[in-house]
């Protein structure tokens, strides 16, 4: 991946917070060195006093010095791959605008102290326009282009597939899936929902518990006003801007309550299964009389209009319409983009903080949905994400303290995972430009990438802490390794950026296969092996004498032949991540809620990457009789899900399901060793 070649070495400020700010910082709120006079002092020729304790370290600050490492390291990466001599610069003429990630222009809010002690300082720009950015050589923002050949479609292509011709029979595009859908039918006139004082106050409870944790984007003071607007009933004499978002708020409170509680088994009685109907359809009726006042939101220049058409995009997610739901996200992007450009005289520090929050989960949403559908047009929220400061304090959107505290950090943990794995699609990935097909390059990228995984992992708060483990056997429906649902969707996150991270070593070995060599003497270099993951056949040795991209080897010299072990070993970590993401699958209610799509494609993806590795001895070999529970393990799940969502099904998801089948069924022919692979072809 291209960058800009300037001249800086690392980033433009010293890394970690200083325990004590000086009198003057204090008061003006910004950071302190802590020399004696401080850089600051000295600048505006003031007098240096330092009058005030130092703030106790919380766990607010550890978090923060775990966070800026890993910032850290992409900086050293940067640089490793601007002096790499087989690094090609594509840079523009324009220059790079956005500050250098964790700069105290684009982080000064990141984490700074007690979630109490953050404050925003506005600025009249907040951000450089995109326009100005050359997306291709900024690492400085962690940005996922598109066309990048990583998904699930691309990995379908992949000529190793070419014996197992019913994997693509009938196949269409997601985007004529999509597109060929019928439009969701509305009624006529507007029908309100009736419910209790007392199943609004469940609602949007439900609400604040599962969507506001997830996406912390509405105060405190907002569900007030929407438990107020819902049970007056009589809208016509409010604002409507404010009854749409009351009306959207209640939907995904709805949505909330059909996906809850499904982590054991999507299998649920009569009974419970038409409560959920029932809520899906009450859910149903009040976002379709918010699509009525909708235009108000596309009218409108301010947050709580770019908070409608976010919760919009969600409820869309929620049916599994990710073409809705993309055009919403981009909306949403597309005002935020605008207002942190030109705020607005009348918009409050609050106004502020939701544009940020709503920005970073865009970002977050806009991520995923690209990394499935790699030719979606992007918004350019992307592009200056280094630029705009993280979530901060003072914006309620919690009754209890405490889990107000745990969203926040939920939502920054989220948020530098999303970042982490725009940086891996990007550097690996990329057309033209990513280095997987590259074997003197990406080496060194897969090991520094895996030690930011690693750093991201280790700084994680208690209650979002997972082991790494294979689920015990019959524990098909347990969920294992981690104290709290968030946690093992964070465990998702984390073993899908370390499959993809790994996947090259994977993709060589297979390119070897087919072209008649022997992969495992051909000349590469080595990260050192897996670690983290355990599991069968874990016991893979690593050598010490593997040349590292760090080494004062010549280039030349660097290009020895490994022994076999050093390469299984790292194609085991993408093997072992990928089964363990199918494996550790669970009814999670975020992924039911928003992921549904994104999570069906992601495994069939996994899927497809174990088949093709089934069929070279060496790998299968790494691959362990857990792989014959996977595809029965992802078609319960999926269509179970499908069936409490309700109609219609998405048929993206149907087709993941079929692919998901017909890998089984290949997966468990080859393990049984017949006539036909030995021939090179599966039987159709």
């Amino acid at each position: 991946m291209a960058m800009e070649n300037d001249t800086r070495s690392g980033p433009s400020r010293k890394r970690f917070r200083t325990s004590h700010a000086c009198d003057l910082c204090r008061s003006r709120k910004i950071r302190c060195d802590g020399n004696t006079p401080c850089a600051a002092c000295v600048a505006t020729e003031n007098d240096c006093t330092y009058g005030s304790e130092a703030n106790s370290r919380g766990k607010s600050d550890l978090i923060l010095e775990g966070v800026l490492r890993v910032e850290k390291y992409l900086h050293d990466l940067n640089a490793n791959i601007a002096a790499s001599p087989h690094f090609v610069n594509r840079s523009s003429s324009h220059p790079v605008l956005s500050p250098a990630v964790g700069s105290s222009v684009g982080r000064r809010n990141l984490f700074g102290g007690s979630f109490t002690d953050l404050r925003i300082t506005p600025r009249p720009t907040l951000c450089p326009h995109p326009d100005e950015l050359d997306n291709a050589n900024n690492l400085e923002n962690a940005v996922l282009e598109s066309r990048h050949t990583s998904t699930t479609e691309s990995i379908l292509q992949w000529p190793h597939f070419d014996v197992f011709p019913s994997l693509r029979k009938d196949y269409t595009s997601i985007s004529h899936l999509e597109q060929s859908r019928p439009r969701i039918k509305t009624k006529k006139g507007n029908i309100h929902p009736y419910v209790t004082e007392e199943e609004v106050d469940s609602i949007l409870d439900a609400f604040e518990h599962a969507v506001n944790f997830w996406y912390p984007t509405a105060s405190s003071d907002q569900l007030h006003n929407a438990r107020a607007l819902i049970t007056n009933v009589n809208f016509d004499d409010h604002d409507e801007l404010r009854v749409c978002l009351a009306l959207l708020v209640m939907a995904l409170g709805c949505a909330s309550k059909v996906t809850a509680g499904l982590m054991e088994s999507a299998a649920v009685p009569e009974s419970e299964r038409r409560r959920r109907a029932t809520y899906r359809a009450t859910g149903d009726m009040y976002f379709e009389s918010a699509l009525k006042k909708l235009y108000v939101a596309h009218m409108d220049v301010d947050s709580i209009a770019t908070q409608c058409l976010f919760f919009v995009a969600l409820y869309f997610a929620f049916l599994r319409r990710p073409l809705q739901a993309w055009e919403y996200i981009s909306a949403a992007a597309t005002k935020c983009l605008l207002l942190l450009s030109y705020s607005s005289r009348d918009s409050t520090s609050e106004d502020q903080e939701r544009i940020r929050r709503i920005f970073w989960s865009c970002y977050i949403l806009e991520s995923d949905y690209l990394a499935e559908l790699s030719n979606l047009p992007l918004s350019g929220i992307a592009r200056i994400e280094s630029s705009v400061p993280l979530p901060g304090a003072g914006y309620s959107t919690h009754s209890n303290a405490q889990e107000e505290e745990q969203s926040s950090l939920y939502f920054l943990a989220c948020i530098s995972m999303r970042r982490l794995l725009n940086r891996v699609h990007q550097l690996l990935y990329a057309r033209g430009t990513g280095a997987s097909l590259d074997d003197k390059r990406f080496p060194g990228i897969v090991k520094e990438l895996d030690h930011q995984l690693d750093e991201w992992r280790t700084v994680l708060p208690e209650a979002f802490a997972f082991e790494v483990e294979w689920p015990p056997v019959g524990a098909k429906h347990n969920i294992t390794g981690v104290k709290t649902e968030h946690g093992g969707f964070l465990r998702q996150r984390y073993l899908t950026c370390r499959s993809v991270i790994y996947r090259p070593y994977l993709m060589w070995m297979l390119s070897s296969s087919n072209a008649g060599s022997n992969p495992v003497t051909s000349p590469i270099i080595t990260t050192g092996g897996s670690r983290g993951v355990q599991g069968p056949l874990a016991s893979v040795p690593t050598s010490s004498t593997a040349v590292g991209v760090n080494s004062t080897t010549t280039p030349s010299a660097m290009n020895i032949k490994l022994a076999e072990h050093e390469v299984l070993a790292n194609c085991k970590s993408c093997l072992d991540a990928c089964l363990l993401h199918i494996l550790n699958l669970r009814g999670f209610s975020q992924t039911l809620l928003v992921d549904t799509w994104v999570c069906s494609l992601s495994m069939a993806g996994a899927m497809l990457v174990l088949l093709a590795a089934c069929r070279i001895s060496l790998l299968k070999d790494l691959i362990g009789p857990d792989i014959l529970q996977a595809g029965s393990h992802l078609r319960e799940s999926l269509v179970g899900w499908q069936k409490v969502q309700g109609d219609p099904s998405s048929p993206s998801v149907d087709q993941s399901v079929h692919i998901i089948e017909e890998a089984e069924r290949f997966i468990r022919q080859v393990y049984k060793g017949g006539k036909d692979e030995e021939e090179g072809r599966i039987e159709e």
